[in-house]
């Protein structure tokens, strides 16, 4: 993959970097300096590929590591955050709930739409549709934790000065998603521009970001199942038929380095280093007392999973060790700190905590595993569910070889874990479900948004909550996140009338594609 670390040092001024010079005099005092009429779209399409993916602020930190990845058990921390109790205690926090929702906007989807739109002004088809493809996963994204949310009304405040949108159902939000992925796949042509280096994922490759489309169409297809099976169907076919990413090459990925800026770093890594595993903290000072959690841990250990010594390591001494046999969660709700707790197991220094390992976006694995579902359901038989689960697990443990050698997973051990792990197709539906998304949660490390939208679809792997004194759920695994609470008197009207369609803004209410 190309480098792209130009790109990064632009990454502050993209909104004027690119820009054409305004008059070089600037003899009228009025004349705003920073204003453009020519924005540089591959400029801004490359920050929001950057942005996207988490590299401002504490996008990721809060949203995926404190919130999702605790409430699917993924991690679990000993400490009742900041006195909130998010994560894994079922806490409630404006700063950590809301902090999604007000990142997404200005940082993201605002620099997309002008990528768009500079796009649009000269003709150049291909890069409208790659940017609203990325806007659709980020919309995507976004709705899936909170519901209904500004969409069709969002980010027009320049443009005719509506600040206060009106919030769309999500119902209506996800027609769209797929009316944008539909679209914006059938104008990709391999014979007209691109976006080229500024695209630090397929780097222009047409015929990729139309599995990349597809894929996405896939993601959003299954996760309506359980409310519009129907609509789900028809949308799954198509983008099978269309063809998603099932092989490694087209894998949708960011590339990082250790040296340079920060901006040059895997900002998940840069986050977790930063927040919670710090180098010199050697798994007993962590800042917010995060680990594995038990029930992660344990379904690793317990069946001889090869990707267990990759993932995780322990502390002896100031010395880190990935030996399984050591390999031991943090139950979840735990509130003080364990006498022990530097033997508890947290992310590899090699391979997830690497500044230059890539991000992973959308792969062959959650392909294979939502592939596998279709065909359980029989709405597609270019493949049975055996092979596409078999397929799934070899995709995620090679996937992890691009973390760099401490990730390389043995064939022979591949193939010894889908030996004695293969998908129980005399089972039941259900038992068979349970398969496929328990695997599926393993291979969603790391993208915890997506582990908690399908653990709240399928209900699987089945966990069990904690119910610590002073929870807002009752001891129930949170269902959505709250709106960030100035919306309740900034947006009041639009605000209160998303929350009498949906329901009461806490964290029990069920978004749309969840409802029972």
């Amino acid at each position: 993959m190309p480098r792209f670390k130009i790109y990064h040092s632009i990454l502050a001024l993209g909104l004027m970097a690119g820009f054409s010079s305004c008059d070089k005099d600037f003899e009228k005092i009025n004349t705003n300096p920073n204003a453009s009429t020519n924005p540089n779209a591959d400029y801004l399409f490359s920050q929001a590929i950057l942005r996207g993916n988490y590299i401002y602020d504490r996008a990721y930190f809060y949203t995926s590591y404190l919130n999702a990845g605790m409430y699917v058990q993924h991690y679990a921390t000993y400490k009742d955050v900041n006195g909130s109790g998010v994560g894994d205690k079922y806490g409630l926090s404006d700063q950590y709930h809301g902090f999604y929702f007000l990142y997404l906007y200005p940082n993201v989807l605002n620099t997309l739409n002008e990528s768009i739109r500079a796009a649009q002004k000269k003709g150049l088809t291909n890069k409208v549709a790659t940017g609203r493809i990325w806007r659709a996963l980020q919309f995507q994204r976004l709705t899936d934790i909170y519901g209904d949310i500004p969409y069709k009304d969002a980010l027009k405040g320049h443009i005719d000065g509506s600040f206060l949108p009106a919030y769309t159902p999500q119902s209506e939000i996800y027609d769209d998603l797929l009316k944008e992925l539909d679209e914006s796949i059938a104008a990709l042509d391999a014979t007209k521009p691109t976006f080229g280096a500024a695209d630090f994922i397929y780097q222009g490759d047409v015929a990729k970001w139309k599995k990349f489309g597809y894929s996405l169409m896939l993601r959003i297809a299954m996760r309506m199942t359980k409310v519009d099976e129907t609509k789900a169907r028809t949308w799954a076919q198509k983008a099978i038929t269309g063809g998603v990413i099932e092989n490694a090459a087209d894998n949708a990925s960011v590339a990082y380095f250790n040296t340079g800026q920060t901006y040059n770093y895997n900002p998940i890594a840069f986050e977790l280093v930063g927040q919670d595993y710090k180098s010199d903290a050697y798994g007993d000072a962590n800042q917010e007392g995060g680990k594995f959690s038990k029930t992660f841990i344990d379904q690793l250990k317990t069946n001889n999973d090869p990707r267990l010594p990759v993932i995780a390591v322990t502390f002896t001494g100031t010395t880190a060790t990935n030996d399984p046999v050591l390999a031991k969660g943090l139950p979840n709700g735990t509130l003080s700190k364990p006498v022990d707790f530097k033997t508890y197991s947290e992310p590899n220094p090699a391979t997830i905590l690497a500044f230059n390992s890539p991000v992973l976006v959308i792969t062959n694995a959650e392909m294979a595993f939502l592939l596998a579902e279709a065909a359980l359901r029989n709405w597609t038989n270019a493949n049975t569910a055996s092979a596409y689960f078999k397929k799934g697990i070899e995709n995620n443990m090679r996937n992890w070889a691009k973390f760099g050698p401490a990730g390389v997973i043995s064939e022979n051990a591949i193939n010894d874990y889908t030996a004695a792990h293969p998908l129980n197709t005399g089972g039941s539906v259900n038992d068979q479900m349970n398969q496929i998304h328990t695997q599926f949660w393993i291979a969603l490390l790391l993208d915890e948004q997506e582990s908690y939208a399908n653990w709240r679809r399928t209900g699987y792997p089945q966990l069990t909550p904690v119910n610590v004194t002073g929870n807002q759920t009752g001891g129930v695994i949170p269902r959505r996140f709250p709106y960030l609470r100035n919306e309740r008197s900034n947006n009041k009207v639009n605000y209160d009338n998303a929350v009498s369609r949906q329901g009461t803004d806490n964290l029990l209410t069920r978004v749309w594609w969840d409802k029972q």
